[in-house]
């Protein structure tokens, strides 16, 4: 019913593609994501948008991350684009309510957690060739599958019963021609280089075999499949747009950068001499950004197979196993010695001459001086992060039928191995002793560590002198670090279910009889996280902060039940009327105990309109992470400091609050990074957070060929489990001197929040206030066939109206809204409109061609609110928001005969640049060079190409 192969209501296709593309037979029995309960129909009272094998096609992506982050329901998570703070996956957040709130299936049977650093599922073990449809719920559905599911649900359907052989090859790549004027403008004056205009980079392959034959007179099944994806990377130094860090300054964008550059000593920095002159952050300053990935590198292997082998009439067995490998690194800018270390030098230290002396208040013998030093390791090239993730799956199960009763009955077992290694950085804990140069009996430098036998592989690192490096002093400094370890997960399920009106459940105001389903499920979750011991202590400099151990394990049992009630069929204004609910009782090991529940009603008053709503109470316990990670301070804390500087731009009274001494008020170090300390950490104490859920929609079809759907919702999440916001509490206790947030803010003796550890906001896990969200989802599907035989149009509307986003941080402080901004406080932009329409001609050629409009609506500043919460000043109004985008993409598909098929396509077509804003407002762990490319098209022009061959 719903053309183009994307469905925008609560119905999904009822015909399945065979090989040539031709509609099969239809089921006869279908699990609609949301329910248990088999039915003839798969109309229900929550909203699903169902994609196929087709729209997959069409969107050109092959890869499930970015065909989830099309859809309007979808919030940015971790991906390809994420460079610093990459997990390595791929993770899906529906209503961005984070990831972790987000329920993945496979089949209707849970993914594992993706990795030992985010508990959410990773994507990338679901190749998008086997996709036969992905079901999105977005209603909630924790009390039919559990935790995990408040946001919503994506199940992903693959081929599991395929006969013959599939070849896939694939090629895609941005074909980008520079046309920033404004940043490369900026590039230009501060004389940095500027890209050329890409013919084909960021490149991607990927080929795939899938074969499947029945066996046993039909019947059974083995499905094969392989497939092999490379990624190329992409830096920021391929676009004009990235190919510097842009700042404030009124009235546009110039170059900034870190002011961990050149050999930097307090104030001062060497000239070509070798003599101290006056550090200037405008021409001093380093640019970070050219080294850093816009598009991670990756290599890819996946491995599933299914087989299903009917036993009997009433029973089939049936096993599924997948098995994925993923490589990936994640390259940032140099390390070194960031500004702000602090270094003792002495007035005997040989590296010094008079005039470093002078320049460092050193005037006789025996006197010291504390400063803060820096210095970029241009030398020993970018920080790495190579991660490796390999994960395999395994279910086994029966399922069938026994008289009126279906059942399923299975076991599910999946683990995820993780390792990397992170390379290019200096060892902190040796630093200082590189930095303490004394004379050895002839006048030479060496460590004071060198001279008194504590470290006698100790080098001095020569900060007073340009190229002052030398390669033993860089080998004595350079330290990596590694991390393993594992995800696991155990479940046993059984589930039945029935149509009770053989047993007289049946109104006589209906045709249909009660349905039922219920079960019980017993799962195991199991995370190890062994960081090296330069992780475990923070050793690695520019590396964050520590990263303790982290190894727990709990167990949920649950019992869990639904019933669809047919209360009136074919009567006046009730041609259908129906009444569903659901519950589940979980028990977890960690004694917390939930009870989750749903209720739904599905009126369809006439043959052209429908009804639905729904109410959904679901539960979800703390995760591992949540419950078990250790304290540490790392770079989580606010994105601005408005204390520091010789003229601050907050007032001393507003200091004061922050606990800044009146004596340095004026005198604190700037941080040229915007990246400051936050303490982190799970916490055993936290208790379930609860959400309630509400839609109400329309189903409105006037005609055969036109269906609209109109779904209105709303998500309440309390006591949400959640980090507290560290740029909130600092903003408002500044603003409020409210001791409740002012005591969560530590500074250290130097008065900052990043030179030490001792300087943090506390950011740790806890049950926050609130977070929620309210809107209206808008649906439309319209077919018409052309005359003279010229084919058919199909047009399709997928679009999401964003009322609210709110955050209460703390329990009774008020909560702020941020829908349609973006910045300090709320991060990743939050559009109020968003949609995707798409037409696609279906020619008589043997040819169909679609067209496709994305479209993101502006969001502003969040600076620029009047919640006090958010209110702020901006350092130029050239970051006061960010336009809207709308792009443009184009596809076709020709089929040479029944085996052989060709697909082209370009996204978007005219090569828009994303939306820019300087790094002081482009902040959280989806933003990226100088804009959020896990939102926006960041690479220009995409161009792919796919070779089908079935045989």
């Amino acid at each position: 019913m719903f053309a183009g192969g994307m469905a925008l209501g609560a119905t999904v296709a009822s015909a399945q593609d065979t090989q040539d593309g031709a509609p099969a037979a239809p089921m006869q029995r279908i699990e609609v994501t949301g329910s248990r309960i088999p039915s003839l129909n798969t109309e229900g009272s929550s909203p699903v948008t169902t994609l196929s094998a087709k729209d997959i096609k069409i969107d050109g992506v092959r890869n499930a991350e970015d065909l989830m982050n099309n859809l309007p329901q979808v919030f940015a998570s971790q991906g390809a684009a994420i460079s610093n703070g990459a997990s390595g996956t791929a993770t899906v957040d529906l209503r961005g309510m984070g990831a972790q709130r987000t329920l993945v299936l496979v089949n209707g049977k849970r993914l594992p957690a993706g990795s030992v650093l985010s508990t959410a599922a990773d994507l990338n073990q679901i190749p998008s060739q086997l996709i036969r449809r992905v079901d999105v719920l977005t209603g909630g559905a924790g009390a039919v599958y559990g935790s995990g599911a408040v946001a919503g649900v994506v199940n992903f359907i693959l081929k599991d019963d395929f006969t013959g052989v599939e070849l896939e090859a694939n090629a895609s790549g941005a074909n980008h021609r520079q046309h920033n004027d404004e940043a490369a403008a900026v590039v230009a004056a501060k004389g940095y280089p500027l890209p050329g205009n890409r013919n084909f980079d960021g490149k991607r392959y990927d080929f795939s075999l899938l074969a499947g034959a029945n066996f046993a007179d039909n019947k059974g099944n083995a499905t094969f499949f392989v497939s092999h994806r490379h990624t190329d990377a992409l830096l920021q130094s391929q676009r004009d747009f990235s190919s510097c860090s842009l700042g404030a300054s009124d009235p546009g964008f110039a170059c900034s950068g870190s002011g961990t550059s050149i050999p930097r000593v307090g104030a001062f920095t060497p000239d070509a001499s070798g003599n101290p002159r006056r550090y200037v952050s405008a021409t001093d300053a380093y640019n970070f950004g050219p080294l850093n990935f816009f598009q991670r590198p990756s290599d890819e292997y996946n491995i599933n197979s299914t087989l299903h082998y009917d036993i009997s009439e009433n029973a089939r067995l049936y096993s599924e196993f997948n098995f994925h490998n993923n490589t990936t690194d994640a390259q940032i800018a140099p390390g070194g010695i960031f500004y702000g270390q602090q270094a003792t030098i002495a007035y005997e230290n040989p590296l010094l001459n008079a005039a470093w002396r002078t320049a460092l208040g050193l005037t006789r013998p025996g006197q010291t001086v504390t400063v803060s030093v820096g210095k970029r390791n241009v030398e020993g090239g970018p920080r790495n992060n190579n991660i490796s993730d390999m994960s395999f799956r395994e279910v086994l199960g029966v399922k069938g039928t026994v008289g009126d009763w279906s059942y399923d009955v299975f076991g599910q077992f999946a683990r995820v191995n993780h390792n990397d290694r992170s390379t290019g950085y200096f060892s902190t804990r040796l630093i200082g002793r590189a930095l303490d140069v004394v004379p050895d009996a002839n006048g030479n430098p060496v460590c004071r560590s060198f001279l008194n036998g504590s470290d006698p592989a100790c080098v001095p690192y020569n900060l007073f002198k340009q190229g002052g490096v030398t390669q033993a002093a860089l080998d004595y400094l350079s330290a990596s670090g590694s991390t393993g370890g594992f995800t696991q997960q155990s479940v046993f399920g059984i589930n039945i279910g029935s149509d009770l009106s053989r047993y007289g459940l049946k109104l006589p105001t209906a045709e249909n009889g009660v349905g039922v389903s219920f079960g019980y499920e017993q799962r195991v979750e199991k995370l190890s996280y062994e960081p090296d011991y330069e992780n475990q202590t923070g050793d690695l400099s520019g590396a964050g902060g520590a990263s303790p151990a982290v190894a727990g394990s709990y167990n949920v049992k649950e019992a869990f039940g639904e019933v669809r009630i047919p209360l009136l069929d074919n009567m006046a204004f009730a041609k259908r009327l129906e009444l569903n609910g659901s519950y589940r009782r979980s028990q977890y090991s960690t004694d917390a105990k939930t009870n989750t529940w749903g209720l739904g009603l599905d009126w369809q008053p006439v043959e052209a309109l429908r009804v639905r709503g729904s109410a959904q109470r679901a539960v979800r316990a703390p995760n591992i992470f949540e419950l078990y990670t250790g304290q540490s301070v790392v770079l989580a804390g606010p994105t601005d400091d408005p204390c520091e500087g010789s003229a601050p731009k907050a007032t001393q009274a507003q200091c004061a609050n922050t606990g800044l001494p009146a004596a340095l008020y004026g005198q604190l170090t700037e941080n040229s990074t915007n990246q400051y300390n936050g303490r982190t950490g799970g916490n055993p104490n936290v208790k379930p957070e609860t959400a309630d859920t509400y839609t109400v929609g329309l189903v409105i079809e006037p005609t055969r060929n036109l269906t609209i759907t109109l779904d209105a919702f709303k998500l309440k999440i309390e006591d949400a489990i959640q980090s507290v916001n560290a740029q909130s509490v600092f903003t408002q206790c500044l603003t409020t001197g409210n001791p409740l947030y002012c005591g969560l803010i530590h500074r250290d003796q130097l008065g900052s929040l990043w030179l030490t550890t001792n300087g943090y906001v506390e950011a740790g896990t806890t049950n926050i206030g609130s977070q929620g969200t309210s809107g209206l989802d808008l649906g439309a599907s319209y077919r018409m066939k052309l005359p003279h035989s010229y084919g058919g149009l199909d047009f399709t509307l997928n679009g999401t109206y964003l009322r609210s986003y709110t955050v209460e941080n703390l329990p009774g402080t008020g909560s702020y809204d941020c829908a349609g901004l973006f910045g300090a406080t709320c991060g990743t932009p939050a559009p109020k409109w968003r949609h995707k329409a798409r037409l696609t001609w279906s020619s008589p050629y043997n040819f169909d061609m679609s067209v496709t409009w994305r479209y993101f609506d502006r969001v502003k500043n969040d600076m620029l609110d009047s919640n006090p919460q958010l209110a702020g000043e901006l350092d130029t109004q050239r970051d006061d928001h960010l336009s809207s985008r709308s792009y443009l993409d184009l596809s076709g598909i020709y089929r040479f005969n029944r085996k052989l098929s060709l697909s082209l396509g370009i996204n978007n077509l005219f090569d828009k640049d994303p939306p820019l804003a300087s790094s002081s407002s482009v902040t959280g762990s989806y933003g990226n060079g100088n804009t959020f490319p896990q939102v926006y098209d960041s690479y220009g022009r995409f161009v792919y190409a796919n070779l089908t061959y079935r045989f």
